[in-house]
This record gives C-alpha cells, sequence and structure tokens, in this order.
C-alpha cells in the first residue's frame, strides 16, 4: 500500500472522527446515551486526562500530556512511513493509519476543544460551539470527546460480594 492510500485513510478516519464528535458534543449532555444495538451505545463522555480518565496532576500535567501525545503521533507516524517503505502488510498499514488518525483526532480535541467550545454539563445543557464569552479553556487543555460504548459485561455482583463494592459491575 502506497503512503498516499495511507494518508486517504487518516484523512478520512479524522473527518468522520472529528464531524461526529462534534455532532455529539452540540446535541448530546454528558452522560446522555443511545443504544444502537444491544452490545453498542453511543455514550456521551469526555476524558480529561489519558487512559481511562487518568490525569495528571496540575496544569503542568495536562500540558506534559498533550507534549507527550505530541511526541507519540511523531513516532507513530514514522512506523507508518517506515511500513510503507519496507511494503509491509496493507492489514499492518491499515492498523497503524487507524491509530494515527485515533491519537491525531485526540490531539485536536485536547489542544483545540477547550478554546472553541462551551462547557459540557451532566443532565444539563449541551456545550456550544464557539460560544461568544469563549472557550471552557485554555490551549492544550481541552477534554477529548468519548462517545463509543461496547459494554462486554453488565451485570449484576452475588450479595455477599456487594458488601465490599458497589453492586453494579460493568465493563467497557
Amino acid at each position: 500500500m502506497s503512503l498516499k492510500k495511507a494518508i486517504g485513510i487518516i484523512i478520512l478516519v479524522l473527518l468522520i472522527d472529528q464531524i461526529s464528535k462534534i455532532y455529539i458534543k452540540t446535541n448530546f449532555a454528558l452522560g446522555e446515551s443511545v443504544e444502537v444495538f444491544g452490545w453498542f451505545k453511543i455514550l456521551f463522555v469526555e476524558n480529561k486526562g489519558m487512559a481511562w480518565g487518568v490525569e495528571l496532576p496540575g496544569s503542568y500535567g495536562k500540558l506534559f500530556l498533550t507534549l507527550f501525545r505530541l511526541f507519540a503521533i511523531t513516532a507513530i507516524g514514522y512506523w507508518l512511513y517506515d511500513a510503507v517503505k519496507k511494503h509491509s502488510s496493507r492489514i499492518l498499514i491499515v492498523a497503524i493509519a487507524l491509530i494515527f488518525a485515533g491519537a491525531f483526532g485526540n490531539i485536536i480535541d485536547s489542544v483545540f476543544y477547550g478554546l472553541i467550545f462551551s462547557e459540557s454539563i451532566y443532565q444539563g445543557e449541551v456545550a456550544t460551539f464557539m460560544p461568544e464569552a469563549g472557550g471552557y479553556e485554555s490551549v492544550f487543555h481541552g477534554h477529548v470527546v468519548d462517545m463509543l460504548k461496547f459494554p462486554l459485561i453488565d451485570t449484576t455482583w452475588p450479595e455477599w460480594v456487594s458488601v465490599a463494592w458497589r453492586r453494579s459491575f460493568n465493563i467497557f
């Protein structure tokens, strides 16, 4: 597969990613969801940190995370270039292109969304695109929009277990 085709995949995925995130952010309140299938939901959440919502402390933590993301995407970009140059399998090149697009989409959210949207509120009003009063955060401090939920396990613990933990249990 050529680098042009890989870049085409990245651009297409980024467009779909950003259009859907902007739609969700401006039409859903935080926590609002729509069930698509029993095994798939669209659930609007925002991630202020990194994987699983882990946050680095302080205002420099978010800046460090964004700079790390920029470094990581550079490495992923090199990996993609190298895979194309070495004529790696089409599946590997597509997979790397998808990883790159997802990481780049999260960088866009983190860098710009704090500037161009009002704050999203749980069970409240939806965010506004380009609010007159300005965004909810400064550059590099925006929240990443997440919306795809695939509940693999959604069950209730037995009574004897729920003494120590909450009663409901779900993964993803």
